[in-house]
């Protein structure tokens, strides 16, 4: 019999979503080397191309024009994405150190991080300066800055960039842009606003040719910046919390609310460290195939390497030119081809935005102004950004239907299903067992001693993000949630993992951090891991076998809920659709950071509270959905409950996907639980509606409280971390039948 499994045979590690391995990333996808275990390490979700950030400094461009959506672009390329910080390389190990992953492991490597502004030269510039770079961190602050403008707009404020480079004078044009429409729309006088640019050249744009330099110091003095040349700053005192004197060697002072530092740039501290051979200003150094010359596993592109022999700036034209090579060589060492020699262009075209979209092209000792080259530029940019935005390919190949499984807690079976099994089933039990399958609950209560009762679940989850360190944190968290529900405390597990085909080094590694995040989670709790069962399969799969302890008159069950209690909720939902819809490429990075989050908080403390607050019945809300386990809880307690459907909370970008009718695979079981439900109006409207049936993975506790304590516990659990818990409805008498009134 045939099989279409692909054994894992290499593994390729990128470090920084720089333009180079967003390129190599997109080619990737459409070409892969069936076998490679790729993974991508970034510090961050959405990486920014910076021949648009001027424009988006200016309000030309939003957030999502100019930024590349890194988690579904290694989706695409079908790689694993580990969002964290690097700070070491341990080259004898070949391991990447980070500052919250366990050692990662890799054969070949791959570094595009950029770099970032010098400032050890000037004193006080960490603390108080704004570098360009990293544009997380800049943009961060920009926003800030427009904030602040727009709320004070009387106010006279300065800003002074350090650097008149290229980066340094569009900041300049842009930022007045920007800053002088705010002022405009609210009918301010912009002559309060001063932007001052520093340069330590005898002319702006050292590298250009003369006509530039003098034709952009024109027009931004013609817009009233100031600009001070031949001046060297030396240090940035701070004076207030918001004002800060420059200094430069001349004597020159400059006050200034905000600096920002697009200076020369350098190497992040930690590559120098590392043992990789560098150039004198800390830069990774690499032959023509991109190579470093020292360890000819590791690769390196864009401003954080340096091509030996050549001298060429540090700019973003590069970074991108060296994509489609560095993807020929990174292939072609996997497969023991001939790497292809890379030689930089000695010229390079640069469009430089003036902030009123218009440009200035310089290409050598040639120099052009035209209003059209904004345009062009626009154009340029535009299309080398949709590059990142199209996927429809790639969705095709995978699936030729509709249907996609989903997986996480999206993937059980749905509970009618369940229900129908275990009625053809004749099940013994004995005395002992407290609560077992005769009166179903979220975890089994056994009686074996005369003080504790124990207390025991399983669960288990197929892969749902591709980052195994985090996939084992979520998964103990979710299989621990039946413990909390019941209020017992948890003492030990036994693990269940499902491994795919691959080399020994592969797999390994593979288990070592799934494990490990499994025990970062346990080591929190005091649990202890007792043993386990490895097989092999398809794709990865983690579960825990759980066992606690809880005293006979602390059991939290779905049937205790009373007349006129509060329903509290701990979590926001729509994990099922979001990851669904994460399969699709119709989330945002951002979206599923967020939810990330969410499954990564424990819901241990959530039922410390509810136990405090005096809680009658509990359940954790995972794959049948918010209105499933009600449902399970009113049958049990014979009650009915009134839901406000505005109070629910909701997780970001979970309405935006529902309303695209993007839903788990389990869904349509789910919602044949609406048969429950009714109304005094159309519900089926409201955006949160179909989020009721939306199976959760890692979901948050569902209690009713008692009404004289409801408030007090809403207070402990948002002060305690939960702070999307909310009061969502109440428990009220059944009239004929069991049923959920939405509100």
């Amino acid at each position: 019999m045939k099989s279409n499994l692909t054994q894992l045979t290499h593994n390729l590690v990128l470090i920084g979503g720089g333009h180079s391995h967003a390129i190599v990333l997109k080619l990737w996808g459409m070409n892969p080397i069936p076998g490679v275990h790729l993974t991508l390490i970034t510090d961050r979700t959405h990486t920014a191309y910076s021949g648009m950030l001027p424009g988006q400094v200016a309000d030309f461009y939003s957030f999502e024009d100019t930024h590349i959506d890194l988690r579904c672009l290694t989706q695409f390329a079908q790689a694993n994405f580990y969002l964290d910080t690097v700070k070491d390389l341990d080259l004898e190990n070949k391991q990447i150190i980070c500052e919250e992953h366990p050692p990662i492991a890799f054969d070949y490597l791959s570094i595009d991080i950029g770099s970032v502004p010098a400032k050890n030269s000037i004193l006080g510039a960490s603390d108080y300066a704004i570098p360009a770079k990293p544009v997380s961190q800049f943009l961060t602050a920009w926003e800030k800055i427009k904030t602040t403008v727009e709320s004070h707009p009387k106010q006279p404020y300065n800003l002074t960039i350090i650097g008149g480079g290229a980066g340094g004078v569009e900041l300049a044009f842009n930022m007045r842009t920007c800053l002088t429409n705010i002022l405009e729309n609210v009918k301010e006088k912009i002559d309060k606003l001063t932007i001052t640019l520093i340069h330590k050249g005898d002319g702006l744009l050292t590298g250009h040719n003369h006509w530039i330099s003098e034709r952009l110091q024109f027009l931004l003095l013609e817009n009233g910046t100031n600009i001070y040349l031949n001046e060297t700053v030396i240090e940035i005192k701070a004076n207030s919390s918001r004002n800060y004197t420059i200094n430069c060697s001349s004597g020159l002072e400059i006050r200034s609310d905000w600096v920002f530092l697009v200076t020369q740039a350098s190497a992040p501290q930690w590559i120098e460290k590392t043992g990789l051979r560098t150039d004198k200003k800390g830069f990774i150094l690499v032959n023509n195939y991109l190579q470093s010359v020292s360890h000819s596993y590791i690769f390196a592109a864009g401003d954080i390497a340096t091509i030996e022999n050549y001298s060429r700036p540090k700019a973003g034209v590069f970074a991108v030119r060296q994509g489609q090579p560095l993807f020929n060589n990174l292939q072609s060492i996997i497969l023991d081809n001939k790497l292809q020699a890379y030689s930089p262009q000695k010229l390079y075209l640069s469009l430089i935005g003036t902030g009123n979209k218009k440009a200035i092209a310089s290409w050598g000792k040639l120099s052009l102004e035209a209003d059209w080259l904004w345009t062009w530029k626009d154009n340029i940019d535009r299309k080398f950004m949709k590059r990142f935005k199209d996927f429809s390919p790639m969705e095709s190949q995978i699936k030729n239907n509709n249907f996609i499984p989903c997986n996480g807690c999206g993937s059980k079976v749905g509970i009618s299903i369940l229900e129908r099994t275990l009625k053809r089933l004749k099940i013994d039990q004995n005395s002992e067992i407290v609560i077992g399958l005769n009166s179903p609950d979220d975890a089994a209560i056994i009686d074996i001693s005369k003080q504790e009762l124990l207390v025991q679940t399983i669960d288990y989850l197929p892969i749902f993000v591709s980052d195994p360190f985090i996939f084992g944190q979520i998964t103990t968290n979710h299989c621990l949630s039946d413990l909390w529900a019941m209020g017992a405390k948890a003492h030990s597990v036994s693990a269940v993992v499902t491994l795919p085909y691959g080399f020994d080094s592969i797999i390994e590694e593979i288990l070592y951090q799934l494990l490990q995040g499994c025990l970062k989670i346990l080591s929190k709790n005091q649990i202890f891991l007792t043993g386990g069962h490895t097989l092999q399969g398809e794709k990865l799969g983690f579960g825990l076998s759980c066992n606690g302890f809880i005293l006979p008159n602390q059991i939290l069950q779905k049937s205790g809920m009373q007349t006129d209690e509060k329903l509290i909720i701990t979590k926001p939902l729509g994990t099922g659709t979001l990851l669904a819809a994460e399969m699709k490429y119709k989330t945002k990075g951002y979206w599923i950071d967020n939810t990330i989050k969410s499954m990564l908080l424990s819901n241990k403390k959530a039922s410390e509270i509810f136990l405090k607050f005096e809680a009658s019945a509990c359940t954790d809300i995972t794959g049948f959905g918010l209105v499933g386990h009600l449902i399970e809880m009113m049958k049990s307690s014979q009650v009915s409950v009134e839901l406000n459907l505005d109070k629910i909370p909701t997780l970001i970008g979970a309405i935006e996907t529902s309303k695209q009718g993007i839903t788990s695979s389990l869904y349509p079981k789910n919602l044949e639980n609406n048969t429950y439900l009714n109304s005094e109006q159309d519900m089926e409207n409201n955006p949160k509606f179909s989020l009721l049936f939306d199976p959760q993975t890692s979901g948050g506790l569902l209690a009713s409280i008692p009404e004289k304590n409801s408030d007090r516990c809403l207070q402990e659990l948002v002060k305690a971390g939960y702070t999307d818990s909310q009061i969502i409805g109440k428990v009220v008498k059944k009239s004929n039948n069991i049923s959920c009134l939405l509100t």
